[in-house]
C-alpha cells in the first residue's frame, strides 16, 4: 500500500526566495537608482498621502538589503507552516491583512503627529516583516485555550512592546507591534484548518 507524501508548501519558498533574489539583483544597480525604487515602492506618508496605494503591495516584495540567512529561514518555516497546515490563499490573506493594516495604522498615526519629520515623511518602508508578525500572532491563536495560548500570547507582546522601550525607537517598531496585535486579534475560527 502506497501512502501519499505531505505535500510541501509552494508559495512560501517562492515569496521568500523571491524576495531574497530581488535583493540581491537591487545590489546591482546604482545606489541613487536603488534608492529611488525602494522610496517610491515604500509605504511612507508621502506616497501614501500622494495616492500611491499600489505601494501597499510593492512594498511586501522588497528589502533593502538581502536578508539574514536566520531570519529568511525563520520566514520561510512559518510561512511555509501556515501555509502547509492552513492554506497559501489563508496564509496570503492573514499576510496581506497584517501588512496593509499595521501600514495604514503606521500611516495614519503619523498623519495625526503634529510635526513630522521630512526625513520620517519620505522614510523607505519596505519588507515583509508586517505581514510575518500578523502570520505569528494569527498563529498564536490556532493554539488550543489554555495556558500554551496564553504563554504564546504572552510572550509575543513582550517582544513585540520590548522595540518600543528604547530610546531609539522607529515608526516600524509600531508598525510591528500593530501587525502582531492585527494576527493575534483574528478568532481562531477565521483561520480554519484545512
Amino acid at each position: 500500500m502506497r501512502t501519499a507524501l505531505p505535500r510541501m508548501p509552494r508559495f512560501a519558498p517562492a515569496y521568500v526566495g523571491g524576495v531574497q533574489l530581488g535583493a540581491y539583483a537591487l545590489r546591482r544597480i546604482a545606489p541613487s537608482a536603488r534608492q529611488r525604487l525602494l522610496r517610491g515602492c515604500s509605504t511612507n506618508v508621502d506616497n501614501l498621502r500622494g495616492g500611491r496605494w499600489g505601494t501597499l503591495a510593492a512594498s511586501a516584495g522588497l528589502v533593502e538589503e538581502p536578508m539574514e540567512p536566520p531570519y529568511a529561514l525563520l520566514l520561510l518555516a512559518v510561512l511555509g507552516y501556515a501555509e502547509r497546515t492552513r492554506g497559501a490563499g489563508r496564509t496570503a490573506g492573514v499576510f496581506a491583512y497584517g501588512h496593509a493594516g499595521a501600514s495604514l495604522l503606521v500611516y495614519a498615526g503619523l498623519r495625526a503627529a503634529p510635526d513630522i519629520d521630512p526625513r520620517t515623511r519620505s522614510a523607505i518602508d519596505v519588507g515583509p516583516s508586517y505581514g510575518f508578525n500578523a502570520v505569528v500572532g494569527a498563529l498564536a491563536q490556532t493554539l488550543p485555550r489554555g495556558p500554551a495560548r496564553t504563554a504564546a500570547t504572552g510572550a509575543l507582546l513582550a517582544l513585540g512592546v520590548r522595540p518600543l522601550l528604547r530610546r531609539e525607537r522607529t515608526f516600524t517598531d509600531a508598525g510591528h507591534l500593530a501587525a502582531l496585535l492585527l494576527g493575534l486579534a483574528l478568532p481562531p475560527g477565521a483561520w480554519r484548518r484545512r
